[in-house]
């Protein structure tokens, strides 16, 4: 669904991006308390992985394709803000080295792509976990539900943003309803992905999946006739922690790098959901070239490499190891800023009163 230049006039644009902006500065504060040791490695992985996932076009029609918007994914696994931040990057990256999604389109497609499935998906995964059974299956059953539903939420942000300033005298009734109906089809690719997903980690190490948090009720003993919470047990050894979690790192760093760097090869090569509604319905005719056209990583290939399987591979690999540094970087700077906003604190309060 990555928005290319030319779809949306310069003031929506413009004001898309001001929204964007204004979202990402209040992730970065609210990234700083859902970050910990455990989490901010992972924050970096999760963006690299979104990233390999798009990659992996999936037919869902006739002549369509849909792909992995991340939004819910990154969610649940590394909490809203934090998400918001990863799926930016992604686009960050896609439409900087990859000519994927216009420049100056930037902020509708983080506002669209980001902002909106990351909001949607999240409130509608802890709606269904307030109601669920405490369960590691209810976890996964709110994350397809809510994966399903931010897709089409998506398509209806973009149709808003094309009502206000769309470039081009297209029937907003018919690019309403095109836009909806092909992206149910694809929420249902996002949810199947974004459940496997999670549920793989959270068999593994729910302690690492924010929105698992708490999951596991505390043990009650009977004591004097009464139900009382038992004494928590000691926390297992931080080594074997953190085996574990290097594991978990290693494990989805190879997966992204497999997924984007060979499986990405037989992706479906049609148009996705808002390519085919734009060519369909006449969006498309004042769209304009990619300021980033001639990146040597444009179209998500390598260039001066004629062999499309090396060159297509390459560029996957290539865009995994940049989107995992970058990630990585942003989160261990908040991790840090945290740590050292917590460190200062302890100081001052200790400090005598004069």
């Amino acid at each position: 669904m990555h928005v290319p230049d030319g779809f949306i006039n310069a003031p929506v644009s413009a004001a898309a991006g001001v929204v964007a902006a204004g979202a990402v500065a209040v992730s970065l504060r609210g990234a700083r308390r859902e970050l910990d040791e455990r989490t901010a490695p992972l924050a970096g992985l999760v963006a690299a992985f979104i990233f390999a996932v798009q990659m992996l076009n999936f037919p869902v029609a006739a002549g369509t394709s849909g792909h992995l918007l991340g939004g819910a994914l990154a969610a649940i696994l590394v909490g809203p803000y934090t998400g918001v931040l990863c799926v930016s990057v992604v686009l960050l990256m896609q439409g900087v080295l990859f000519a994927d999604g216009g420049l100056t389109a930037l902020g509708v497609n983080v506002t669209d792509m980001a902002i909106t499935t990351t909001v949607v998906a999240y409130l509608v995964f802890r709606g269904l976990v307030k109601v669920l059974p405490r369960s590691r299956r209810s976890i996964t059953v709110a994350s397809f539900v809510a994966a399903l539903l931010s897709v089409p939420a998506a398509a209806v942000v973009f149709t808003l943003f094309y009502a206000v300033g769309g470039t081009t005298d297209v029937s907003l009734g018919k690019v309403a309803t095109a836009m909806v109906g092909v992206h149910v089809l694809i929420g249902i690719g996002e949810a199947v992905i974004t459940a496997l997903t999670v549920g793989a980690v959270v068999a593994v190490r729910p302690d690492l999946v924010h929105g698992a948090r708490g999951l596991t009720a505390p043990l009650k003993l009977k004591v004097g006739g009464e139900l009382v919470d038992a004494p928590a047990a000691a926390p297992a050894p931080a080594a074997s922690g953190g085996g574990s979690h290097r594991k978990i790192w290693i494990t989805g760093l190879v997966a992204s790098l497999v997924l984007a760097g060979f499986v990405s090869f037989y992706a479906s090569a049609n148009p996705d959901g808002l390519e085919k509604v734009a060519h369909d319905k006449g969006i498309d005719k004042k769209a304009e070239e990619h300021a980033s056209a001639d990146s040597p990583l444009a179209d998500y290939g390598v260039r001066d490499i004629s062999d499309a399987r090396l060159s297509g591979g390459l560029a996957g690999v290539i865009g995994v190891g940049v989107t995992v540094v970058a990630g990585s970087a942003v989160f261990w700077a908040l991790r840090r800023r945290r740590t050292s906003d917590a460190a200062s604190t302890e100081v001052h309060a200790g400090e005598p009163v004069s």
